[in-house]
């Protein structure tokens, strides 16, 4: 059975390479295809470098999107660290 989960997040400082790093590292545990959005773009958040491509500066506001069987838990984990990273 899978599940989908979407955390709105606005960011506390722009998505650079030490929060996309943290997000890369959060989302590896987890099944679930995960994607960060902002705007009309999207980008995986196993991938750094797509992450920094979506140019979501501080306070942009985001959405996690997860689905899968640990959506719940792969979008709460892929939120924080985007609110705890800077």
């Amino acid at each position: 059975m899978s599940e989908s989960s979407e955390i709105p997040v606005v960011l506390p400082a722009a998505l650079h390479a030490r929060p996309a790093g943290a997000v890369v590292r959060a989302a590896a545990s987890f099944q679930s295809q995960i994607e960060v959005r902002a705007g009309e773009r999207s980008a995986s958040a196993r991938s750094a470098l797509r992450l920094m491509s979506l140019g979501a500066g501080a306070g942009a506001t985001v959405v996690v999107h997860a689905t899968g069987g640990d959506a719940a838990a792969a979008a709460r984990a892929v939120a924080a660290a985007l609110l705890t990273s800077e």
